[in-house]
């Protein structure tokens, strides 16, 4: 199992068994760059569905277990052991699931929100802290080329100081209440018991929020939100909007929302400085449209020329312009940067480099915390509590 000299890293799963969504992705993202070899996991607390799952991926079946404590502990013990765990459960497993992993120093590559409370987040961080493991979260937008594009830009000032920020992220699959069907991924995203008391602030808002804050380099001083459950019987938010302060003056608006009819998946971030505007749509994602005051806009595309092949967009493209590159491949690239970051961490030097990693992992959670306190007393301005 050779890729360029090197061994793959050997990757471990917790989660993502018959039925799962995000364990799928995990898999084909870690596969695409040919620097990661699934080679255990607890699929399930099920036995039967985690063997199941095991064999339809071709794992061995005494490296396949119904248990992450037990897989962690045996895990460390073999020779070749994993050297890192992906973790695609739903949130409120993820804690438990990380601090097993992190305690026997091996690597955690987790899916978002962090966990599903902040008190939680910052109990893990306080584990990943004491760890000789690294810890990455997978906010798989901040990997698309034209992302990376948008982040360089306005950190060369290209749109001057930046005055507003507007993010949205719409979608519709959550009309009704599809979760009263048994639908898998509604039944545990709707369960507070499970996804947290944020419903869609935490499924999809973090997203828009880390989004925003990445392109921009932007703190938030205070937000001011009004979170919103239209679908009668739903235990958690279905629709979100959201006002924000940063650092500097700049001003933002944040909207999410899983009800909006017509939406598929309709994440655009919107920057505006005092010299020109950047308008960049998950759905057309590698194109860039850039306004310089005074000038046509002009657009940037993947591996285009000009600034279309900047190094920040170049270094997670793979193929020529004009061939489509978008969600699996921006989720392969942070796999990618996370194993030459494992790789740099065994030769002794750090560099996450661009990863997201804990910190912002709990500044996702403190965002829903600060929605939630917001929201609860009538749209207050509020400061996160990091």
């Amino acid at each position: 199992m050779e890729r360029q000299g090197q061994p793959r890293i050997r990757l471990g799963m917790v989660g993502g068994g018959e039925g799962a969504f995000i364990g799928g992705v995990h898999r084909m993202a870690a596969r695409l760059d040919d620097r990661f070899a699934l080679v255990a996991g607890a699929f399930s607390s099920d036995a039967d569905r985690s063997n199941r799952s095991g064999a339809a991926l071709g794992i061995d079946p005494s490296r396949v277990y119904d248990d992450f404590t037990a897989m962690a502990k045996r895990e460390a013990r073999l020779k070749d052991g994993i050297d890192a765990v992906a973790i695609v459960t739903p949130n409120h497993m993820h804690a438990p699931a990380a601090r097993e992993f992190l305690r026997r120093g091996i690597h955690v590559i987790c899916d978002k929100p962090l966990t599903a409370s902040l008190p939680e987040a910052k109990k893990l961080a306080a584990t990943a802290a004491k760890s000789d493991a690294l810890f990455i979260l997978t906010h798989n937008y901040t990997a698309y080329p034209m992302i990376r594009q948008a982040r360089e830009m306005v950190a060369a000032g290209d749109l001057g100081r930046i005055r507003v920020v507007q993010v949205e992220y719409p979608q519709d699959w959550l009309t009704e209440a599809i979760e009263a069907t048994g639908q898998k991924q509604a039944s545990w995203r709707t369960d507070p018991e499970r996804s947290g008391a944020g419903g869609c602030v935490g499924d999809i808002g973090t997203h828009a929020y880390n989004l925003a804050r990445f392109v921009t380099g932007l703190g938030l001083e205070q937000l001011s939100a009004e979170l919103t459950t239209f679908v009668e019987g739903r235990r958690v938010d279905d629709n979100v909007a959201v006002m924000l302060r940063f650092d500097g003056g700049a001003r933002g608006m944040l909207w999410a929302s899983q009800v909006a009819v017509g939406h598929e998946n309709g994440l655009r971030l919107r920057v505006y400085g005092d010299r020109g505007g950047i308008d960049w749509a998950q759905e057309n994602p590698n194109a860039l449209t850039f306004a310089p005051f005074g000038e046509p806009p002009r657009r940037i595309t993947r591996a285009g020329p000009g600034a279309g092949a900047g190094a920040g967009a170049g270094a997670v493209s793979r193929i020529p312009a004009g061939h489509p590159e978008g969600y699996l491949e921006a989720f392969a690239a942070l796999y990618a940067e996370a194993a030459d970051a494992i790789r740099a961490h065994a030769a002794g030097t750090a560099a996450m480099g661009l990863l997201p990693g804990i910190a912002d992992g709990v500044e996702g959670m403190a965002f829903i915390d600060a929605c939630l306190r917001s929201s609860s007393r009538n749209g207050a301005w509020v400061s996160l509590a990091l």
